[in-house]
């Protein structure tokens, strides 16, 4: 693996990000990936909070209108979360930590969407209905939590951070 590891730290898009003095490198872009999770976890946990019967007056269904700024935030996370991935590869795919991050995303997303179309049902009623509810909510901000809490500790729990230093 270590060959593949290497063949992407060299590649110029890799060297730029990390190297780069300019404040669009890897500053900017991690500037970007955290204003894409304030948009993606901040929305879908206003959400979930709705569900768990915070801001009553709030109608849930009225949410779903910030689904397209939802998905604004996934994809800077995506775009920008690759290119932190491409500035060092061996220090995220080499430690667990990250799969448990990706994993976790993924759950709360899952869990979000099911929680949208449950919504969008014109039957649907929050803290009253199904009890399920609550619990994907539950669980939402849970997986928010461990992903958010994964991804910070990332910049420490690396055994290795270039595949060139060996």
């Amino acid at each position: 693996m270590d060959p593949v590891f290497i063949w992407l730290e060299q590649t110029a898009l890799s060297v730029w990000v990390r190297e780069s003095p300019s404040m669009f490198a890897f500053p900017g872009i991690l500037t970007l990936h955290t204003i894409g999770m304030a948009f993606l976890v901040g929305l879908t946990s206003a959400f979930s909070l709705r569900i768990l019967g915070f801001a009553r007056r709030v109608p849930a269904p009225e949410m779903l209108k910030l689904v397209p700024v939802v998905w604004f935030g996934f994809f800077l996370n995506l775009v920008s979360g690759f290119l932190l991935l491409l500035a060092y590869p061996t220090k995220a795919l080499t430690n667990p930590v990250f799969y448990l991050k990706l994993t976790t995303i993924a759950l709360a997303l899952l869990a979000v969407r099911a929680l949208g179309r449950r919504v969008a049902d014109l039957s649907f009623r929050p803290v009253r209905g199904w009890p399920g509810d609550r619990v994907l909510a539950s669980l939402t901000l849970g997986f928010w939590v461990v992903s958010v809490t994964a991804g910070r500790f990332l910049a420490y729990t690396h055994s290795r951070l270039l595949a060139s230093d060996f």
